[in-house]
């Protein structure tokens, strides 16, 4: 700050501070402004599906419980063509949050389809009845409305046994579309093994959090394919640049329920 207060350049001390700033403004990069939403950058265009992810912190001495009713109503809700929503998945969480349920919906048809379900749930008394029974299972629960990226599987239900790796990151705002970029390159190194389910980024909830879900016979080919990975060119290369984009990650190691689609 000038010391004598002065509001032009014509101190030394102010001319130099304006020179800098002066100088430094060369060198600023100039960003390109955005020309689309980047949901609709890297979602898969030829679909309209909507996904909703569901975290249930259940209280411990009520889990099997819990996943006997919610298995009921999702068989209800698959079988009626009414509802324009299916269950991908259901798992409880094994290395991660205990005593934790986690459920991933697709809605066909977008939040349209989202809408029309809950207008629908909300009239129907026997689902009421189903909500009102979980809560009293329930420490605190949680979901997001997400979108699949464009480059990864397609989540189709599998046959079993697998266990299931949820990896998820928070990214640093304004980063999505680098992450999408590299990954689209990174994800052929992750094929051969049949392990990727399927890649989803935020919508509404956490926002910038993306999850990879990923399927192993078992922690030992968990091991065993993560480490192949490395030896392949390119592989390497995805990893130091998509690093650096990340403010945290969470990896849950999670088992199938018995009516889960992916098994």
């Amino acid at each position: 700050i000038c010391p004598q207060l002065c509001t032009g350049a014509s101190h030394p001390l102010c001319r130099t501070f304006s020179d800098k700033g002066w100088f430094r403004s060369m060198f600023v990069p100039k960003m390109e402004t955005r020309k689309d939403a980047h949901s609709n950058l890297l979602s898969k265009s030829e679909t309209s599906d909507l996904y909703k992810m569901q975290f249930h912190n259940v209280k411990p001495e009520c889990l099997q419980i819990y996943n006997n009713l919610e298995a009921e109503v999702q068989r209800k809700l698959h079988l009626d063509q009414d509802y324009p929503c299916e269950v991908v998945g259901s798992w409880n969480t094994w290395y991660g949050d205990q005593d934790q349920a986690v459920h991933l919906w697709r809605y066909t048809g977008g939040y349209p389809a989202l809408t029309e379900c809950l207008t629908k749930l909300n009239n129907n008394q026997d689902y009421l009845e189903f909500r009102k029974e979980r809560s009293k299972m329930l420490i605190s629960r949680r979901n997001q409305l997400l979108l699949e990226f464009s480059f990864w599987n397609e989540p189709t239900p599998r046959p079993g046994p697998n266990i299931y790796e949820m990896r998820s990151y928070r990214l640093k705002p304004g980063t999505m579309i680098e992450w999408g970029n590299h990954w689209a390159r990174a994800i052929k190194y992750r094929q051969e093994n049949n392990e990727a389910v399927g890649g989803f980024f935020s919508q509404i909830g956490d926002l910038y959090q993306v999850h990879h879900l990923w399927a192993y016979k078992d922690l030992q080919s968990r091991e065993e394919t993560r480490n192949s990975a490395w030896l392949k060119e390119g592989w390497d290369s995805s990893v130091f640049y998509t690093v650096p984009l990340i403010r945290s990650m969470e990896s849950r190691i999670m088992i199938p329920t018995k009516g889960s689609p992916l098994q």
